[in-house]
């Protein structure tokens, strides 16, 4: 073992007796370090963009959990509607289950927020300022002086900037960008639970980002705890060909892999918990192999077991049909109002005079109507035509002509029904009901169905 190895079941970042030992990795190129910039760089946009992005005049992404509404990309979604964020949640969860046992921890190496914004955006930041790795190292162990004290305060100084950025754009999901416009031209005084919620989330930004790091990804995140339950041997993992390697001799320990690392450990020891599967090792072993002219990989993408029976995979992938299928029949069935009928609480009919004292069988019902838009809408009821040509007839109170978003009303339905025109003891009979508002050019048209009651025997 040389000087450079540490012992088996020893962390890189620590030391033998627990302290931190600050990782300053090699910036490596190649096509993987290209594909992961370009990758980075679409969900940065993705992340920045979706706030101010709109869908029929409302933020394709908005979770305002003070008002209790949820719209995303066009749907919106109230507190009432639990089982649609069970179906959501549901689908994430097992979506993670599926992904890791084809592909491993690539949503760690390559799609995760800690990665993508350390990685691509702060250690760019910190080589602009401070140079590479060498440098920075340098400037760790140099004694204090003006210069090193510049350049610590300029990299603190832009990393304050970008968490604030990140965390107003993490703040605009909640409350929407029009809010946070007029909350960043106001007092902090005036918004001071949301202002309370900016700092907190930047100086947690400021901290982890800038400081915590890659002790996030080994200390705090229960996903490298319990990726090993995920995986099998037919999952896909970064690996070394230890038969290339050792037996052919093309390893030539020069460490590379170990200095690009962001975690610091050594790939040649197989699987670790604390390996992302970013590929920089992969990158920094092909350039050293092209140098030498042999041929690259000796570090690559993997599956140990060649007889791809994805078993396991496609037990997730049916369980993800479950809440995704539920999902998708809420989504089809949903209406842009909740509504619901109930008898009231009295006879089931009364028998009154009709205008030309004819006699009428009076129904009358509850009905219940939410505003499921974030769009205030006009509601009209009505039966079928068929129905109104036999004589029925609907009178409504207690309704208002404009239900705002999220508004509950109850409204009374009485129905008005001539003898002999329904059969006796009552039937189904479908109401129409016609939506409108100006997130729609045109009405939405859907029908609901209430009984109505008559005597079992005329008299």
């Amino acid at each position: 073992m040389t000087s450079k190895e540490l012992p088996l079941g020893h962390l890189a970042t620590q030391t033998k007796d627990g302290k931190r030992v600050y990782l300053y990795p090699t910036y490596v190129k190649g096509k993987w370090n290209t594909l992961r910039s370009r990758f980075s760089v679409f969900l940065i946009f993705l992340f920045l963009y979706l706030p101010w992005m709109r869908i029929g005049g409302h933020p394709a992404v908005l979770l305002d959990i003070a008002h209790r509404r949820f719209a995303i990309f066009g749907v919106t979604f109230w507190a009432h509607d639990a089982p649609m964020l069970f179906f959501i949640l549901g689908s994430m969860v097992v979506s993670i289950l599926f992904v890791t046992s084809i592909w491993g921890r690539a949503w760690c190496g390559w799609a995760c927020p800690q990665t993508v914004f350390i990685e691509h955006v702060f250690r760019r930041v910190e080589r602009w300022i401070e140079g590479n790795a060498v440098f920075q190292k340098r400037l760790a162990q140099a004694p204090f002086s003006l210069k090193t004290l510049s350049k610590r305060t300029l990299k603190w100084v832009l990393f304050t900037a970008l968490a604030l950025v990140i965390s107003h754009s993490f703040l605009a999901y909640f409350v929407g960008t029009e809010e946070l416009a007029r909350m960043i031209r106001s007092s902090p005084l005036e918004n001071t639970g949301s202002f309370f919620v900016m700092a907190l989330v930047s100086g947690g930004i400021l901290f982890n980002f800038g400081w915590f790091r890659e002790q996030f990804c080994i200390v705090a995140c229960p996903y490298g705890r319990f990726q090993s339950v995920l995986m099998d041997d037919r999952s896909m993992i970064v690996a070394y060909d230890a038969k290339r390697g050792t037996l052919e001799g093309d390893c030539v320990n020069c460490y590379r892999c170990v200095q690009a690392c962001p975690n610091g450990i050594d790939i040649r020891r197989g699987l670790q918990m604390e390996c992302t599967a970013c590929a920089a090792c992969m990158d920094a072993c092909d350039d050293v192999m092209t140098r030498l002219k042999r041929p690259p990989g000796l570090i690559r993408y993997f599956h140990e077991n060649p007889i791809q029976n994805y078993s396991r995979s496609s037990i997730y992938l049916a369980l993800l049909l479950i809440p995704v299928g539920g999902l998708a029949w809420k989504l089809t069935t949903r209406t842009p109002i909740e509504l619901a009928f109930v008898r009231a609480i009295e006879a089931p009919y009364q028998e009154v005079p009709g205008t030309d004292g004819k006699l009428l069988y009076l129904n009358h019902l509850k009905a219940e109507l939410r505003n499921q838009s974030l769009e205030p809408i006009q509601v009209h009821f009505d039966f079928t035509p068929d129905w109104i040509n036999k004589g029925l007839k609907l009178v409504i109170s207690n309704h208002s002509e404009t239900l705002a978003p999220d508004q509950l009303e109850r409204a009374d339905l009485f129905i008005q029904i001539p003898k002999g025109v329904v059969p006796h003891g009552g039937v189904m009979i479908p109401l129409e009901v016609t939506v409108r508002s100006s997130l729609h050019s045109e009405p939405i048209h859907f029908h609901r169905e209430v009984r109505v009651v008559t005597p079992l025997v005329e008299h």
